[in-house]
C-alpha cells in the first residue's frame, strides 16, 4: 500500500503527537482554513513556538493529519477485505460495506479527502499529494479488482465503480439521502453482473 506522489514526513515526538490529535479533531469539526496555529496549540497544550519547532508550518500540520488519516484508512480496509469472501466481486462489495463503517465511525460529516480538497486544491500545496494520492490509489484498487471481472473492459468499470463509491461518500457528507453508500453498493453489484456477462464469465 504506498503512497502516490512525492510526500514530506516528520518524526512524531509526543509533542507533535498531541499537535495533531487536536490538529486533526479541529481541522475536521471546523474546516482547514478556520482553524489557526494559536488554537490548536491551546488545545495541544503547547505553545506556538513549539509547534512550528516540531512541523515548520501549519501546512505540515495538514498534511500529518491527512497523511494519518490516510495510513488509518488504509490500514481499515486492509482488514475488511482481509475478513472478506475472496474474488472480485465480494472484495468491491467489501469496499462498499467498509467504507459505511468507516463514515460511521470516523467520518459523519464526510470524506475528509473530499473535504479538504475543497480547501485545498493548489497542487503546490505540499497536502495535495496526499488528497489526490488517496483517491488515484482507491481508483487502482477498484481497476485492479475490475480486471478479474472483465480484462478487455477493466478501465472503464474501474472508472465505474470509483465514481459510485466517491460520489456516496460526498452524499454521505452532505446527508443528501438516506444510506447513499448502500444504495452505490447495490448499483455497484449491478454494474458487475452486467460486466460478468458481458464478457461471459459464470
Amino acid at each position: 500500500m504506498e503512497r502516490t506522489g512525492p510526500v514530506q514526513r516528520i518524526a512524531m515526538t509526543p509533542g507533535a503527537l498531541r499537535i495533531r490529535e487536536a490538529a486533526a479533531r479541529l481541522f475536521y469539526e471546523r474546516g482547514i482554513h478556520a482553524v489557526g496555529v494559536d488554537l490548536i496549540a491551546a488545545e495541544a497544550g503547547v505553545t506556538k513556538k513549539t509547534l512550528y519547532d516540531r512541523f515548520g508550518s501549519k501546512d505540515q500540520v495538514v498534511v500529518e493529519y491527512l497523511a494519518e488519516r490516510d495510513e488509518r484508512w488504509r490500514d481499515f480496509l486492509a482488514r475488511r477485505l482481509a475478513e472478506a469472501e475472496p474474488g472480485p466481486v465480494h472484495q468491491v462489495t467489501a469496499v462498499f460495506d467498509a467504507s459505511k463503517a468507516w463514515m460511521g465511525e470516523s467520518s459523519p460529516k464526510g470524506c475528509s479527502m473530499v473535504n479538504a480538497h475543497a480547501e485545498i486544491s493548489d497542487p503546490s500545496h505540499p497536502a495535495h499529494a496526499v488528497i489526490t494520492g488517496q483517491k488515484a490509489w482507491m481508483l487502482g484498487l477498484f481497476t485492479d479488482l475490475a480486471r478479474e471481472i472483465t480484462p478487455t473492459a477493466a478501465t472503464q468499470l474501474g472508472r465505474s465503480l470509483t465514481l459510485l463509491h466517491e460520489g456516496a461518500l460526498v452524499a454521505h457528507g452532505m446527508k443528501t439521502f438516506p444510506d447513499p453508500i448502500g444504495h452505490a453498493r447495490h448499483q455497484a453489484q449491478l454494474l458487475m453482473t452486467g460486466a460478468r456477462n458481458t464478457a461471459g464469465k459464470p
